[in-house]
């Protein structure tokens, strides 16, 4: 879920990268240093990095100032937990609104923290509720979805901190219901189909490499 270039006020844009850009910091650190105990995470990091650039590139056109689309974060929340996630998320977000107009500057710090951090927070939250009660992919498929379900509500409020129907608390609910209401339609499904790519990839990853999953912290 992408909020378009300049959609956002300055005030609120700049809030969300202040929010974003220490746990993105954190999140390249972890990376470094992941590699560096085990060169070999590298390959799989680029897979996972890949993924949520690819899926989240889908762009289709929603709410005025936004779009919907899968989030890709799933693999690389079960892989390399949420912190490293916000890394490549970042990184993913930028090339979108740099080579493909899909975001924008303005607003990566937003889409960053709906997508790149408090999604893939709720998804590593789910994924760890579930792991070891049942299959991998199972629990990948959960993982998934609920980013992409998360991000789609963060980005509801965040839209609606901003333009609120009205004044306090009740203008801003009402105004992220309205927003949820009309996300629903296109993130629903795109959360499930998303889940269940995921799940496929995390399968062909374990045939691959057996050890792929191992013990992830945040």
């Amino acid at each position: 879920m992408h909020i378009a270039e300049g959609f956002l006020p300055p005030t609120w844009a700049a809030l969300w990268y202040a929010f974003s850009l220490p746990v993105v910091a954190y999140g390249a650190y972890k990376a470094k240093k992941r590699v560096d105990e085990d060169p070999k995470s590298k390959s799989l990091l680029v897979v996972a990095g890949a993924f949520v650039f690819v899926l989240s590139a889908l762009k289709i056109p929603s709410v005025t100032g936004s779009s919907s689309h899968p989030t890709g974060t799933g693999i690389a929340v079960v892989l390399f937990g949420p912190v490293i996630t916000s890394f490549l998320s970042i990184l993913a977000l930028l090339y979108q609104s740099l080579l493909l107009a899909h975001g924008g500057i303005t607003t990566l710090g937003a889409n960053t923290a709906s997508m790149g951090i408090i999604g893939p927070f709720a998804g590593w939250l789910a994924y760890r509720a579930v792991k070891g009660r049942t299959d991998i992919k199972i629990a990948t498929f959960i993982a998934a979805a609920t980013a992409d379900w998360v991000t789609y509500i963060v980005t509801s409020f965040q839209l609606a901190l901003a333009f609120p129907s009205g004044t306090g608390f009740a203008g801003v609910m009402a105004s992220a219901i309205k927003f949820m209401g009309i996300f629903a339609i296109t993130q629903v499904p795109l959360a499930i189909i998303e889940g269940v790519v995921a799940a496929l990839l995390m399968g062909y990853l374990l045939q691959v490499r057996e050890d792929v999953v191992t013990g992830v912290t945040a």
